[in-house]
């Protein structure tokens, strides 16, 4: 019998995965085994995209603080050159157009006053004051225009040179500009109620009595303890302005913004507040004998309680308290108790 060829069986393939050929140069090593080669080197170079995306991100940064440092430069380095140059161009016009005794139809006055407006719309609060200060201490916002026709010296005579009728002084720090007419400094002002008694007030020293300074925004401003009797500021923005302890006697407050604005102790005798906005204004100890709130909105009767002096004054309704001229009227009280019922019936 001839012999049997013997046939000798193929290995079934490892569990592993599939040997790779003699050839290769790995042989016994699986496709696993190449993969967990190539992992470290992968890695390292995940590794060094994320590093370089995160020293480009950095590096972004700074250039982009740097850009943004640069360009705040750039604008306090304008709003310098503004201010320099208007104080530059008033000087001018007050020493060799002689401004400060300026008719009332010249022209120069309408120059000054366009380049004031101006410069106050483009600068910060910070800026505005310096520009506050300089044409106050000047004399050019309070009434002094008719000086020469009247042969009068007071500063506060006659109508302003520079009317800052809508001029924009929002978040404006006016109340330690230094400013009063010769003599006075910083004083405080005693005024007489008519209950007769004293009213200590004012101590700041911003003076823009009789100022014209209607529709201007001045919301936000420090005008804390200010003199601006006879002051224009109807439609002006006071909202959210301090006006403690200022003299506001005689001021056309017409239709004003006085939201959430402090008028703690403030002094509004005879003051126009028709139509004025006044809600959430702080009240507490605020004279108000003879003051015009015929219209006045946002008034609720607690913050009318906190007046000091309502004597004489005309309310949102219309209707005039007991006074001088009309001695028939309603005292607080009365029409507050009245205002009360006229409320629980409707």
């Amino acid at each position: 019998m001839g012999q049997k060829k013997l046939v000798r069986k193929a290995e079934p393939p490892s569990k592993r995965g599939m040997a790779w050929p003699r050839w290769t140069g790995f042989r016994n090593k699986t496709v696993w085994d190449f993969l967990q080669l190539l992992i470290v080197p992968l890695m390292l170079v995940a590794i060094g995209f994320w590093f370089t995306a995160q020293q480009d991100a950095r590096q972004q940064k700074i250039e982009k603080k740097r850009a943004e440092a640069e360009q705040e430069l750039a604008v306090q380095r304008a709003q310098d050159e503004a201010l320099q140059a208007y104080l530059s161009q008033m000087s001018q016009l007050m020493l060799e157009k002689d401004l400060r005794h300026a008719d009332a139809e010249d022209e120069v006055l309408t120059v000054a006053r366009a380049r004031t407006l101006t410069v106050l719309e483009r600068l910060d609060p910070s800026r505005k004051t310096a520009v506050m200060q300089f044409i106050t201490e000047a004399g050019l916002v309070q009434g002094s225009l008719n000086e020469k026709a009247t042969g009068r010296k007071d500063p506060f005579e006659g109508v302003p040179v520079i009317s800052l009728s809508g001029a924009d002084l929002s978040g404006t720090d006016l109340s330690e500009l230094g400013i009063g007419a010769p003599g006075v400094g910083k004083v405080s002002f005693i005024h007489t109620s008519p209950r007769g008694k004293y009213y200590f007030g004012g101590g700041g020293s911003t003076y823009l009595d009789g100022a014209d300074l209607s529709s201007a925004d001045l919301s936000g401003a420090d005008l804390h303890g200010a003199y601006m009797t006879d002051a224009n500021l109807e439609e002006a923005d006071l909202s959210n302005a301090n006006l403690s302890n200022a003299d506001l006697s005689n001021a056309n407050l017409d239709s004003a913004a006085l939201f959430n604005t402090d008028l703690s102790g403030a002094n509004l005798d005879s003051a126009d507040l028709s139509g004025a906005k006044l809600s959430n204004a702080k009240l507490s100890n605020v004279h108000l004998d003879y003051a015009d709130l015929s219209g006045a909105e946002g008034l609720t009767n607690e913050e009318l309680e906190q007046a000091y002096v309502l004597e004489g004054a005309t309310m949102p309704d219309g209707q005039t308290l007991r006074g001088v001229e009309t001695p028939n009227g309603p005292t607080f009280e009365e029409w507050l108790k009245d205002k009360r019922a006229r409320e629980e019936n409707e």
